[in-house]
């Protein structure tokens, strides 16, 4: 009776948060078939922005012999309880269904992913590199859905290589699990030490609520696993798909957007981040001027989870200022693998490998660019202009009204105002929660080590 109730209730789950990510794909060009690639939604019905948009070229491949061995990793999803053995019916969008809603009509779930979508997410790390994250995820004994690693203990990062101190950075990980209170109990009895004493008083449950106060995550910094020093934060499925469809919070999106090794893949996160991706590289878009370089294009997407975060303002010093430029100058190969197949499907866009990139500015090119951003960033922009007078008088002509929007030279500024909005809140808050999640003795361990790396920077 148990497996059956659980059974349903994930069913449940996965059918109310993949509705909008289908969606988006399947108006989404850069997730539309091709035979050069497969980062496509198996929607047939989808279609182009542009129906004269051309695939250049896969990038330039690495040369094995310059490099050292490196690995893919290709998890497959964990299948759901077969309930019959019938073919699932094909996906059916409503087009009438209003764009502004969180809740949109389709008429069955997809229980698994083509095994090539989303190829693009699958980034490469050396072979030594893998086999230790691989194995300290494998160490933990309570169930996790969903595991990434990423930071400068993942992939290289300009100015570690010339750090004083010899200690190798910690390993990042971000968990996504289904039951948290649940998990929290079974890793409190296998890991006590890493959690503090008021947290093991206070058990599972209670950490699971204080997990839950945005943006929806637990962190345990300092945590030995397998001799090595690791960082890893605990969410649930549902606020990590929240906030890579909608970008609520940025905190976990943001990490997202920029280059993490997937450990434990999941379908329907996998299908959010894509659409996570997308998202970032078209507000990028709207910030950029019609001609940029590939440069300039990772600094702004790799930035957007920077923006407003008051550990790089020096409101809290406790980051390296020239963080997101010491991401982009070891890791943009990586962000153009990211990138470079999305960016082939926009309306517009023309990057040629090596040179700089150039998009259409036109209104009506932007304007479908604006539209599709995620609900809480295009919610937020809609707010700011429809308070002003020149704006409020055309609101009841929807196409009239973001035709003017995207028209405004201002737009740019206003976007990363609202995102920088965004930001703000949740990761004041994460940094507060840190002195409950972390103990007093880590987090203050952990808080110097970062103002070392602003004040250093």
């Amino acid at each position: 009776m148990s497996q059956n109730v659980l059974r349903h209730s994930r069913a449940h789950v996965f059918r109310r948060t993949t509705r909008q990510s289908r969606r988006l794909l399947s108006t989404d060009p850069s997730q539309q078939p091709a035979p050069e690639h497969t980062l496509a939604a198996p929607s047939k019905q989808a279609h182009h922005d542009s129906p004269h948009s051309s695939h250049p070229q896969s990038p330039t491949s690495r040369n094995p012999l310059s490099s050292p061995s490196l690995s893919r990793l290709s998890p497959g999803p964990r299948p759901l309880p077969a309930s019959s053995t019938s073919k699932p019916s094909p996906i059916r969008y409503n087009p009438n269904t209003p764009t502004s809603d969180f809740d949109h009509s389709f008429n069955t779930v997809l229980s698994h992913l083509p095994r090539q979508f989303g190829a693009n997410q699958r980034l490469t790390v050396p072979d030594e590199t893998r086999k230790v994250l691989e194995d300290v995820v494998g160490t933990f004994e309570a169930p996790i859905r969903y595991a990434f690693a990423y930071g400068s203990g993942v992939f290289k990062q300009s100015g570690y290589e010339k750090s004083a101190s010899k200690e190798p950075p910690m390993l990042d990980f971000i968990f996504a699990v289904s039951h948290p209170d649940h998990w929290h109990s079974i890793n409190m009895h296998q890991n006590p030490s890493h959690y503090p004493l008021l947290a093991r008083l206070a058990g599972g449950s209670l950490v699971s609520r204080f997990q839950n106060i945005s943006p929806g995550l637990w962190f345990n910094p300092y945590a030995s696993v397998n001799g090595v020093t690791i960082k890893y934060g605990v969410t649930t499925v549902e606020s990590l798909t929240s906030d890579l469809l909608t970008w609520r919070t940025l905190y976990s999106a943001g990490r997202m957007h920029k280059p993490v090794r997937i450990i434990k893949d999941d379908p329907r996160i996998r299908l959010t981040q894509q659409v996570n991706l997308a998202s970032a590289l078209r507000a990028s878009l709207l910030m950029l001027p019609e001609e940029f370089t590939e440069k300039q294009l990772f600094e702004k997407i790799a930035g957007i989870s920077y923006t407003g975060d008051p550990r790089m303002s020096g409101a809290v010093p406790m980051e390296n200022r020239n963080k997101v430029a010491n991401i982009v100058e070891k890791q943009s190969d990586l962000f153009r693998e990211l990138y470079w197949k999305l960016a082939s499907g926009i309306q517009g866009v023309h990057w040629q490998q090596g040179s700089s990139i150039v998009q259409d500015n036109d209104p009506k090119v932007r304007v479908l660019r604006l539209r599709r951003l995620p609900a809480t960033l295009l919610k937020a922009i809609e707010r700011h202009y429809a308070s002003q007078p020149s704006y409020a008088s055309c609101s009841s002509d929807e196409g009239v009204f973001w035709h003017k929007v995207a028209s405004d030279d201002s737009l740019t500024t206003v976007i990363e105002t609202e995102i920088k909005q965004i930001v703000r809140g949740p990761a004041t808050v994460q940094s507060a929660k840190s002195v409950m999640t972390a103990g007093f003795g880590k987090s203050l361990r952990y808080g110097l080590a970062k103002a070392r790396k602003w004040w250093g920077s």
